[in-house]
């Protein structure tokens, strides 16, 4: 499972200049300590991964690095030289580069402006900006790279996915040779992950240095060469790639065994229990739980974001959805969830048609929505956890003329945080100090600790570390082993293939495939992801 760059990551440890160096390095926050005498080295010329579940310091680290937080204890040095407590100019000027998890641009500006923002080409008269300089640059850095965005766009306009590759082009654009990338693949498809590696690997040949900030194991062992775990904002183990598996880094993130999602992939055709399924199960829409019909969604960028899409859902199947973001998988759900409007088509839930029903409505009916952004859609960032539980639902809990009854989101509260393990178990806290992982986890225990019949989880494992994304996919196979139906949406082709009954690749607004899981491998996915492929029947 070792790739030849990890193979040769031995030499590097022991012979490499070191580019990196922090240690003894202490932030906090208020009463949240975020990093505890953690330390880093990191040496010039690898790719060195920097894991750890959510809340163990990792992004931290990396801000301290970048110039964005300045340490309460300890040294910083970037290649031998102490920097500690630079800002991010000076941070940015040695060469230092971070691509965020969540996203540093201007929505309102172009995708060539956000790239050059702060290191604009100038007219040969002085001040004013060379636009199509500029353009012209950014164009051929996409092209060079294979991160093709169009230069432009409004960054308002992209997908998340599209977002992402601007962050990459913009830290290289501005000559990185010290890059940090916060999960940069959690919305790209195989060949686009294979092209951002080559990118890595040309940097790190180059005499570049990578650190790479991933929740994907798989990606750990295929691109990197040393690894650095942490843990409750230490650092707990530094190691060898070519000397490990994706078990052992498990075992060291979280204190634990894990079951790593794809190592207990379900047998085709076979339910969780290993009963199979019967032909033709999910088939038609005949006494289908969920049943879309010929659904058309207007959108920003196409006429028809979702493009005449047909599918049904069986209680007790997952249908999984796979596809590079920014081909109508967002509108589909948002439809799905009455967040937006539908032009044409129809939804059924049963024999109950809600088309044109409220969010209430649905809610009512049956229909749990775990959004894909959960900071924007699924939750209140300064509301507590009790009052995130009952978002949505608040009028199921009043006592009388429209009052909340605050015991009864007590009990509610206290019974979902036990039910779903959120951490620290209160439900008082503002839900903002919670990690990713614990935060999502709230959302799944509103959505899911309640009475439903069709489920729609969209990314329901962005940017959660392993313990949490073990859980998550217990939650879902249960909720299909208990009736349910579930719609998973997922830039994830190993979550799609672990827990899906059926598959779909969506491309374009349209469902170019549509396959059971026994026909289903990454290989065929990510050609279909790229719109390689015959129109299915759902």
């Amino acid at each position: 499972m070792t790739s030849p760059a990890s193979r040769a990551a031995g030499a590097r440890l022991e012979t490499g200049e070191r580019a990196i160096r922090m240690e003894g390095v202490t932030k906090r926050f208020g009463a949240v300590t975020a990093n505890r005498g953690a330390s880093l080295e990191v040496m010039r010329g690898e790719i060195h991964a920097l894991v750890g579940e959510n809340g163990a310091g990792k992004s931290t680290l990396m801000r301290i690095l970048s110039g964005m937080f300045t340490p309460d204890a300890g040294t910083v040095e970037v290649n031998g030289r102490d920097v500690t407590g630079w800002d991010t100019a000076r941070a940015i000027d040695a060469g230092v580069g971070m691509v965020h998890q969540h996203f540093m641009l201007v929505p309102t500006l172009t995708v060539a402006e956000n790239i050059v923002l702060g290191r604009e080409p100038r007219r040969a008269a002085g001040l004013a900006v060379d636009r199509a300089t500029a353009r012209r640059e950014v164009e051929a850095l996409s092209a060079a790279t294979g991160l093709a965005v169009g230069a432009d766009r409004l960054v308002s306009e992209l997908s998340v996915g599209e977002a992402q590759r601007v962050e990459i082009l913009k830290a290289l654009y501005r000559g990185a040779k010290l890059l940090v990338l916060d999960e940069p693949t959690a919305v790209l498809s195989p060949p686009e992950v294979a092209e951002l590696w080559a990118v890595l690997r040309r940097v790190r040949d180059d005499g570049g240095t990578i650190v790479l900030i991933t929740h994907k194991l798989d990606e750990v062992i295929d691109l990197s060469d040393t690894i650095t775990v942490m843990r409750a904002g230490a650092t707990v183990s530094r190691m060898r790639t070519s000397e490990t598996t994706p078990e052992g880094i498990a075992r060291a993130m979280v204190g634990r065994d894990v079951v790593l999602a794809g190592s207990d992939l379900l047998a085709p055709g076979k339910t969780a229990a290993g009963a199979a399924r019967g032909p033709g199960a999910s088939a038609g829409g005949e006494g289908a739980a969920l049943d879309v019909r010929g659904l058309v969604v207007a959108g920003s960028r196409r006429a028809r974001e979702v493009d005449d899409v047909s599918f049904a859902i069986a209680a007790g199947e997952i249908f999984g959805i796979a596809g590079v973001e920014g081909n109508g998988q967002t509108e589909l759900v948002e439809a799905l969830a009455g967040l937006r409007a539908v032009s044409s088509g129809t939804v059924r839930m049963g024999e109950r048609d809600i088309t044109r029903s409220t969010v209430r409505q649905r809610a009512d009916a049956g229909l749990s929505h775990i959004p894909e952004d959960r900071h924007r859609r699924g939750l209140v960032l300064d509301y507590s956890v009790a009052e995130n539980l009952v978002l949505g639902l608040q009028h199921r809990f009043t006592a009388g003329g429209g009052v909340l009854d605050l015991g009864r989101m007590a009990a509610n509260a206290a019974d979902r945080i036990r039910e779903f393990d959120v951490r620290p178990p209160d439900a008082g806290l503002p839900v903002r100090a919670l990690s990713g992982g614990n935060q999502q986890k709230v959302v799944l225990a509103r959505e899911m600790g309640r009475d439903y019949l069709v489920l729609l989880a969209a990314q329901p494992t962005r940017g959660v570390d392993v313990g949490a994304i073990e859980f998550i996919h217990a939650q879902l196979r249960r909720a299909r082993d208990a009736g349910k139906a579930v719609l998973l949406v997922s830039a994830d082709l190993t979550e799609i293939l672990a827990l899906s009954d059926r598959i779909a690749v969506m491309y374009g607004g349209r469902f170019v495939s549509v396959l059971p899981r026994e026909q289903a491998t990454v290989e065929v996915l990510g050609c279909s992801m790229t719109g390689i492929a015959s129109q299915g029947a759902a």
